[in-house]
């Protein structure tokens, strides 16, 4: 038996199986979990299978980012949407348009249907954060970054206000959990899979919102900070669920509530400061730009 093929067979599999092995491994480890319990033999095979698949995945890295860069390098609408900022800026825009105002009248419906603050105050922040993103659409798709830079400022300045505004549905959101200690308990599966997603968009929001700085386009800007908004919103819903699901019973009813009222402060702190940065700034630009004329 050659032991190089088999390593190199078993270290490097055919990307079909590599493909095939992902949703198996995601079964396997949901049904593990969820009905036949985390220390079965199927669970253990699923935890084995899952860190194999992982590691072959992790090999694979080097080649993937050379497929990638070939990729872009050849494919033309892959250049187009390398370089055309202003096209991924317009796909975002739209995307998370539709994506806050769908999850802002689930929220709203759901407000309706148990009859409760909590879900009216996140329906409300989510729509106002929708509002404000075809708010910033209608310029970037008349306009390149920068074209019309007194009315960037504008519309850059207003969001610094709405955030304001926005701010009493967060501190609604933030006195309905502590006040009345109101959390809900999700399955670990899904408050697992909220946790990836709000640490992922939280990364995502950050990077965006220092890397869009060097366009000087404050729609740009903005549309990050709406972003980073969201993400931060995401945070605390995450700490209020964590919290309810994975508790043990060590952790008291006040000790929760210094726990989420400290990352709701931090929260509505962070978003009232950007806020008011982005106001400074914005009048501060606008009144530089008009001494200018």
């Amino acid at each position: 038996m050659d032991w190089k093929k088999l390593g190199k067979a078993l270290l490097f599999p055919h990307v079909a199986i590599m493909i095939v092995l992902v949703p198996i491994v995601t079964v396997l480890l949901v049904g593990s979990m969820v009905f036949v319990g985390t220390e079965s033999v199927i669970a253990y095979i699923s935890y084995v299978l899952a860190a194999y698949t992982l590691t072959v995945w992790c090999f694979k890295i080097p080649y993937l980012i050379r497929f990638l860069k070939a990729f872009k390098d050849e494919n033309k609408y892959a250049r187009k949407w390398q370089d055309d900022t202003r096209l991924r800026v317009n796909a975002s825009l739209y995307g998370s348009l539709a994506w806050n105002a769908l999850y802002g009248i689930f929220q709203l419906w759901l407000g309706f249907y148990h009859h409760t603050f909590w879900f009216y105050s996140l329906g409300a922040y989510y729509i106002c954060l929708g509002v404000m993103r075809f708010f910033l659409l209608l310029h970037t798709r008349k306009y390149a970054p920068g074209e019309k830079m007194q009315a960037e400022l504008v519309k850059y300045r207003a969001c610094g206000i709405v955030f304001l505004l926005m701010n009493l549905a967060l501190a609604l959101i933030v006195f309905f959990m502590v006040y009345w200690n109101r959390t809900f308990e999700h399955h670990m599966i899904t408050a697992i899979a909220m946790a990836a997603y709000t640490f992922t968009a939280f990364t995502v929001a950050i990077v965006n919102v220092v890397r869009y700085k060097k366009y000087n386009s404050p729609v740009f800007s903005a549309s990050k900070a709406i972003s980073f908004a969201a993400a931060c919103v995401s945070m605390l819903t995450l700490t209020s669920t964590l919290l309810t699901t994975f508790s043990d019973g060590s952790m008291g009813i006040v000790e929760q509530k210094l726990m989420l009222g400290s990352v709701g402060f931090a929260v509505s702190g962070v978003v009232v400061a950007m806020a008011i940065r982005m106001i400074v700034k914005g009048t501060k630009k606008l009144k530089e730009s008009k001494a200018e004329v």
